[in-house]
């Protein structure tokens, strides 16, 4: 595949934090709104925030975000980071987004979460209008956080359903938080009929994965344990889930210490629905165009294979099925061009 061909191609990307996507110019741009400092040499920056390949594991991925959300705790900054990731992605021609952020994490200088989801929300659509890329949030709730506040996200994501929010999901520290620790809270936002999808499998534990889509997740955020475990991959088979794959974070995070053992054609044979995702831009120093790339250059996909994951991540999308039909229309009226 031609990289200026993936990149012109449409995409659609389902798994994308938006802490772990302000590029270094956007995270400058607001530290300096705040007086916040940073370093001033760019190779010490890059320490600071991006993982690499030196990276160990799921822990220290996650330590990469605390300076960008340090500056994460006003207004302006979080509408601003999620306008530019509009920008960002229009550039690569992702015609469909789904953004998620955890509002706790923005609540430490005394903003509410409902007050952090308007202003990602109003960055959003503001970014919408201005690159005409679709886009729509997904709240995360947060292993290790207190059960009143994970509530309080079931409660806003119930509240901000279909104004902005398509979905809720579960992330972080899965080793020692796993699913079935908050399988009351997930009863609730299945009560409320909310679109679920859960981080699991990011750590090894293919038994992680079946309990969060028995708890009522219809799409898996990783999922790479379900290699180990062939009846839990039937069984997540059975059951029409789609996985939310990120290569290059899967590799930095220690989800599979080398490619050699990365599961992408084991399941794809297998029949398991995959979608294809960056999981964090910047921490990953990654985007969609990459991904692809990466997976053509380890299993030859070709613009077909390409295709058929685009097509995944439409189907198991939170948008509404108008929007589907659009962005179906699209890919297949595009990827025509190029078989």
């Amino acid at each position: 595949m031609e990289q200026k061909t993936v990149e012109n191609l449409p995409k659609v990307e389902l798994h994308c934090h938006l802490d772990g996507s302000v590029s270094k110019k956007t995270l400058r741009n607001i530290a300096n709104e705040q007086g916040y400092e940073l370093p001033e040499n760019e190779e010490a920056l890059r320490t600071l925030v991006e993982a690499g390949e030196g990276c160990q594991s799921l822990l220290e991925y996650i330590g990469k975000f605390e300076t960008v959300l340090d500056c994460l705790q006003v207004e302006s900054a979080l509408e601003e980071v999620a306008y530019e990731l509009i920008g960002d992605v229009a550039k690569e021609n992702v015609t469909y987004i789904e953004v998620r952020f955890a509002p706790m994490l923005s609540t430490r200088k005394g903003l509410s979460a409902e007050r952090v989801i308007q202003s990602v929300v109003e960055g959003l659509k503001k970014g919408e209008r201005d690159f005409g890329v679709k886009s729509n949030g997904i709240l995360c709730m947060m292993r290790g956080h207190q059960e009143k506040d994970n509530l309080e996200i079931v409660e806003l994501t119930k509240e901000f359903l279909g104004q902005g929010i398509v979905g809720i999901d579960l992330a972080g520290d899965e080793a020692n938080y796993p699913p079935k620790e908050y399988k009351k809270i997930i009863k609730l936002a299945v009560e409320y009929d909310l679109p679920i999808t859960l981080h699991a499998g990011e750590c090894g534990c293919a038994t992680n994965v079946q309990d969060s889509v028995d708890l009522g997740a219809t799409r898996i955020g990783h999922g790479i344990a379900l290699k180990d475990d062939l009846e839990i991959l039937t069984y997540c088979i059975s059951k029409g889930i789609t996985v939310e794959i990120c290569p290059n974070s899967n590799l930095q995070t220690k989800t599979v210490d080398k490619w050699e053992n990365y599961p992408f054609e084991e399941f794809q044979k297998a029949g398991l629905k995959l979608a294809v995702s960056t999981d964090n831009r910047a921490v990953s120093n990654t985007n969609l165009t990459k991904e692809f790339m990466t997976l053509d250059r380890l299993y030859q996909i070709g613009y077909k294979g390409m295709e058929e994951l685009t097509l995944n991540g439409i189907q198991a999308s939170f948008a509404d099925e108008t929007t589907k039909k659009i962005l179906k229309k699209q890919v297949l009226e595009s990827y025509q061009l190029v078989h």
